[in-house]
């Protein structure tokens, strides 16, 4: 099982690359941030930060995937992602993104294809967190209640389980959000969940080729 879960975009992109390889496909995952505006978001990428330009600087062959597109339609989903090398999800909301996966059906196709190691995961933040075994406590990070259109109400608590603890970032660092995180790991001491803090820069690499 591939994995780069950063707490920050990709500050330490080298064993990114060195896991989907020269050239890899990836499809970027940014509906974290659907409760941003179109606009603003559009706004961000130009001025700040494009997640997609930046994966191409890498070397990548990256794609915008937009999950909205499949929700209630796995199989076109499992046939879009065919090609696909990397599946990197951006920071934003996790249990938006969470929900995101739930109803494309990502989580089952990317549980399905790290096991048979024919894709890597990867993501900063939210996308990070997801991939824990559970999203309890990163309620002090995130709002867990406020969805955009199209998605369930009801928030996914369960991560998807591709590492065994739970994963707080911007801990310690220099974001808006590292007294959040500093709450939530205490929380999660507090609760007894096994979880990992990582600062910004940080990252959780599994690199395991068959």
């Amino acid at each position: 099982m591939r994995l780069y879960l950063a707490s920050y975009r990709t500050d330490t992109v080298q064993p990114l690359l060195d896991l989907a390889g020269p050239g890899a496909r990836a499809a970027v995952v940014s509906n974290a941030l659907d409760l941003i505006p179109d606009a603003d978001r559009r706004a961000y990428a130009a001025q700040v930060h494009d997640p997609v330009a930046d994966l191409r600087d890498a070397g990548l062959a990256a794609e915008p995937l937009d999950l909205r597109d499949y929700f209630g339609k796995p199989a076109e989903l499992d046939r879009a992602l065919a090609g696909v090398d990397l599946v990197w999800s951006v920071g934003g909301n996790a249990f938006l993104l969470r929900r995101a996966m739930a109803q494309s059906g990502l989580d089952e196709i990317l549980i399905r294809r790290l096991a048979d190691d024919s894709l890597v995961y990867g993501g900063w933040s939210a996308g990070a967190c997801v991939a824990g075994a559970t999203l309890r406590g990163l309620h002090l990070m995130d709002e867990p209640d406020t969805v955009a259109p199209g998605y369930d109400p009801a928030p996914i608590w369960e991560g998807l389980g591709l590492v065994d603890f739970a994963i707080v970032p911007h801990f310690a660092s220099d974001h808006a959000e590292s007294e959040a995180a500093a709450r939530a790991a205490a929380w999660m001491t507090e609760q007894g969940i096994a979880h990992r803090t990582l600062r910004d820069g940080e990252a959780v690499v599994r690199a395991r080729l068959r």
